[in-house]
């Protein structure tokens, strides 16, 4: 969990016997008074309550969500909380999913906002005047650097570092990464994330074709092929198809094609050339362009990274 592991990292700074000028001093706040387990089922003992004094700094950790779950009506005391702290001048900041809570604040209205790729569908309806930005892994998200948001369920040692090279130098931080191990993700975490579920909908035609693209998302041509598919006039189905999925017809497709094209790097020795012919793109430099802009990394070194799932059994 975030929560521990930046108590231990941050209160390392303490222990540090060379003298710091602002060593940090992490303390666990939440609104329940006493011990209680969290949603992964571990005990969690908060040191304060929201009733404590200002901290120079605040962290929101990962938040809980089913996919069912709305944060509608939640956390209202947190919000609350933490917005006293954003009135007061101190530094606010999120890991992964706890931008969520920044956001129903309306913190990150007109602001770039990173989270856990898994959030795309929740900010692109709920909080559409947030920019969301999936491939980024620690984002200065505006207030002129009061509110730092972080992507990814490991982008709290990100943030750790970011914390400890601000408040307590870039030496100190270089040391604690070296004691802890924390390694560079400059890759962001777009290689790990895969499509977003598009949304649930009721417009049968778009249903019919989004059905007839999972065998047919290769075909030359394919928004052509969608349009004169559907009956409808180009720009009645493309308003249609956006409406219904979130995606553009060309972004659905571009999405399906990568998703394949990842599955079988993951799991073939193809070779690249071959793979970008069977996913539907006959110029291997316009699929390589493509995959980096949506994976975040070459296909080359996607498959490197993945590399393991190639081995044998």
């Amino acid at each position: 969990m975030a929560a521990f592991g930046l108590h231990e990292v941050l209160g390392d700074t303490q222990r540090n016997g060379r003298a710091l000028s602002r060593p940090i001093k992490p303390t666990l706040v939440a609104r329940r008074q006493g011990p209680f387990l969290s949603s992964t089922g571990l005990q969690v003992t908060p040191d304060e309550g929201l009733d404590s004094q200002c901290a120079d700094v605040v962290v929101v950790c990962d938040i809980h969500l089913d996919p069912d779950e709305t944060p509608e009506g939640r956390w209202r005391d947190e919000i609350a909380w933490v917005q006293r702290h954003v009135a007061s001048g101190a530094l606010v900041c999120s890991t992964c999913s706890g931008s969520v809570l920044l956001a129903e604040a309306g913190l990150l209205d007109g602001a770039e906002a990173a989270s856990h790729w898994t959030m795309a569908d929740l900010f692109r309806d709920r909080y559409p005047s947030v920019r969301f930005r999936p491939e980024r892994i620690l984002c200065d998200s505006g207030r002129g650097g009061q509110l730092i948001t972080t992507g990814g369920a490991s982008a709290w040692q990100d943030l750790a570092l970011y914390l400890i090279a601000r408040f307590c130098g870039a030496e100190e931080a270089a040391r604690v990464a070296r004691l802890f191990l924390l390694g560079d993700r400059g890759y962001g975490q777009l290689p790990f994330a895969s499509m977003a579920r598009p949304r649930q909908h009721s417009d049968a035609v778009i249903s019919r074709i989004q059905e007839w693209l999972v065998d047919n998302y290769a075909v030359s041509n394919p928004v052509s092929a969608m349009v004169e598919r559907s009956g409808l006039p180009v720009r009645s189905f493309k308003r249609r198809f956006s409406a219904a999925t979130g995606y553009t017809p060309v972004e659905y497709v571009q999405a399906l094609r990568i998703e394949e094209a990842k599955q079988m790097l993951e799991s073939e020795a193809t070779a690249i050339e071959e793979i970008s012919a069977i996913v539907g793109y006959e110029d291997p430099t316009f699929f390589r362009r493509l995959f980096k802009r949506r994976a975040g990394v070459t296909p080359a070194q996607y498959r490197q990274r993945n590399r393991i799932r190639c081995l044998p059994a």
